[in-house]
């Protein structure tokens, strides 16, 4: 998988470094992960890599469109290496866990905009809420 990486960076003009490196996997393996959850994923293979350079890397690979920054309203950042098919998420408003939930109809972007205003619309966002099933089976237990 780490050529594919060293490709991926490669083919967005993108030096292939340690760091960078690292970052992708841990998304890779890490979907939807927060930047101190990269931090410590990063760290606990390449101790010596600075928070400071995770945050760098993460930009560089946000700026060039190999990773996904998503932000659900009243969340912290995430991020993640699935890109480039509008896809939506569903969060749970108990524990905020993430996950993906593809477009179920139309072209991209998945809706219409009642008007548009002039904009030349090339992707929608659509964040489902809701309780997830772990948390549901959590909160019957309680009753």
């Amino acid at each position: 998988m780490t050529s594919d990486f060293e490709a991926q960076l490669r083919a967005v003009s993108l030096r292939v470094t340690r760091p960078r490196l690292a970052v992708l996997a841990a998304l890779r393996d890490h979907p939807h992960v927060d930047t101190d959850t990269v931090i410590a994923l990063v760290r606990a293979d390449h101790p010596a890599v600075s928070h400071q350079a995770v945050y760098d890397v993460l930009r560089a690979l946000t700026d060039t469109g190999l990773v996904r920054r998503i932000q659900p309203a009243g969340a912290t950042a995430r991020y993640e290496m699935r890109v480039r098919d509008n896809h939506h998420h569903v969060v749970c408003r108990s524990c905020s866990v993430i996950a993906d939930v593809d477009c179920a109809v139309g072209n991209a972007p998945c809706l219409t905009a009642s008007h548009d205003h002039g904009f030349v619309i090339d992707e929608a966002e659509v964040v489902y809420w809701g309780t997830c099933p772990d948390c549901l089976t959590r909160s019957e237990g309680i009753r």
